[in-house]
Order: C-alpha cells, then structure tokens, then sequence
C-alpha cells in the first residue's frame, strides 16, 4: 500500500482577479475550492493514473471534514487524525497581468496526543510492501524531531520512504536511506548549500545527496526540467512550454505522475516523460486542473542521459 502523510493539509481557495488595489473592493473570478496539502494532491494525482493509496494527516473542524468528504467522494482512502482547530485554508490569487499572488496560512495547533495516535497507527503497518510518502511542512507546533520518530518507525517497519519536505532537517534524515527524495534547486541551495547554476553543479548536488544517504533523487527545476539520479546514472528531462497560471500543485503532481510509473515499471525515460508532462498541465490550470494536455506534451519532451 502507498500511504500519503500530510501533517498541515489545507483547502486551497482559487481565483482570478483584473485587480489588486488596496483599500478597495478588487473582485474576483473563477472562484475554485479544493482538498490540499503536499500529500493530499499526490494523492490525487496517483487516483488519476489508477494507483491506489491512502491519505494520512491531521483534520480538524468544518475545514477538516471538507477535504475528508471530498476525497471520500473520489473514492480515495483516508485515515484522518482529528484535532481540535480548524484546518487551514491557503488563498491563491492570478490577475490578469500575469501575477500570482499566494496567501499560506501557518495551520492548527497538534496535540501531542494526536501526534501520538499517527504514530501508533504507523507502528501497526505491516511493511515490506508498503510506501510513506512524507510531503509539506509540519504545522508549527509540532517538532522537527517528529520526522526522526516517523522515519525510525518506518525503518524499524520496513516500510520504504520517499521524503518531500523543505526543512533543513531533510540532510539529517537522509541518514534513514530514503528510498526517494524530490529537492527543487531553491532547496538543494537551501538544504544542502550547493547553488545549481549549470550541470556540473547538478552532477555535484546529485552524487553529494547520494552519497549521503538518498538512494534516488528526482531533481526539478520548474521550467528548466529535472534531474533524476539513483546512483548509476543521471538522466535529464526538458519541459514544455506553457503559460503559468499556479505553481501551487504543479510539484506535488510531478512527483506522483513519475512514482505512477517508477514505482511498477523500470521506464525512467517513460516516468520522467509523464512526470514532467503532468506538471506543466497542472501549472497552466486553476488547482490541479483536468490533465488533458499531459498525453500531447509527452510527445514533446525528450530525455538523455547525462552521466
């Protein structure tokens, strides 16, 4: 079974406005909601392409039971940890004059006891077969130590963890052989201190990452493509042209379109095709979008070995 953790799930409000003054009323148009969060949209994108997986996190009040309800409707398995606050609802804002503007709310309180309860939850896998996808930020109050406690249970569980995350934590749990990890190059710089300015620093970052402990890296670059490396070779992966609309998903989509093929075919071309296809779609569309586009721009991304 794949399971999707996300510890700071969110709806995410989507619009479009032709202004943003302030002190004035600035109306807005095609006015979308949506059950988010890193995992929660990883999950949804496995549903598209047929793979089943459930949904871990912590949910709490109107908020909360809206995303459970939603993915419930799409068939999706969820196990939710209820807490007492609301989850949290991030606004997203495109004007006409191509800007984006982002509205991130910090999220609800986690108590102990909920953490607690994920944990036991997680204590009880079975493992062997079994995928922990860790995607997002954790909420403020829970502690960046949480990951050691998750990561030693999966170890302990043989469960196989793919970590994507934007804490400076990430390098100190590369130490648990994670068996993918997805950085963007903001993070490499940030995480790791290796700033990619061309491909010999992305050969660097890859064999540096490895060695430390990641068995496989998928390297993504936005509009420059990605990188993937799992330790034999390094392959890159240009992207299609398109019109951004809102990278807010586009990430979170590219990850679970390559884990779509990667986990249950060796084609790393075929992956990283689908990968990159899917979140170029996602980034020209209003949340995740109807994927319709990802078939027409396989066509037109190729893919090379590097090293």
């Amino acid at each position: 079974m794949i399971y999707t953790l996300t510890t700071n799930p969110a709806i995410d409000m989507n619009c479009t406005s032709s202004s943003y003054e302030p002190f004035k009323v600035n109306r807005t148009t095609n006015l979308s909601y949506s059950p988010n969060g890193k995992g929660v949209n990883v999950s949804l994108v496995l549903n598209h392409y047929g793979i089943c997986s459930k949904v871990l996190g912590f949910f709490g009040g109107f908020t909360g039971k809206y995303i459970v309800d939603e993915l419930n409707k799409k068939n999706i398995s969820i196990n939710p940890f209820w807490i007492e606050e609301d989850t949290r609802i991030n606004v997203f804002i495109d004007t006409d004059d191509n800007k984006e503007f982002k509205y991130v709310n910090k999220g609800p309180f986690v108590s102990e006891k909920s953490q607690n309860q994920l944990l036991q939850y997680l204590s009880n896998l079975k493992g062997g077969d079994d995928y922990l996808i860790i995607s997002g930020s954790l909420p403020i109050s829970i502690d960046e130590g949480y990951y050691d406690k998750i990561l030693n249970i999966c170890c302990q569980r043989n469960i196989k963890i793919i970590l994507d995350i934007s804490s400076k934590r990430l390098k100190e749990l590369l130490k648990y052989k994670p068996l993918l990890i997805k950085p963007n190059d903001e993070e490499v710089a940030d995480i790791f201190g290796i700033y990619i300015k061309n491909e010999d620093d992305v050969k660097k970052a890859l064999k540096y990452i490895y060695e430390a402990g990641a068995q496989n890296i998928l390297l993504t670059l936005g509009a420059k493509g990605m990188y993937f490396y799992n330790g034999k070779k390094i392959y890159y992966c240009n992207a299609p042209e398109i019109k951004l609309l809102s990278s807010a998903c586009a990430g979170d989509s590219a990850l679970a379109a390559f884990l779509s093929e990667w986990l249950f075919e060796s084609d790393i071309e075929k992956a990283l095709k689908k990968s990159s296809a899917t979140g170029a779609n996602v980034a020209e569309s209003s949340a995740l979008g109807t994927f319709s586009k990802v078939s027409t721009y396989m066509k037109l991304i190729n893919v090379r070995e590097v090293l």
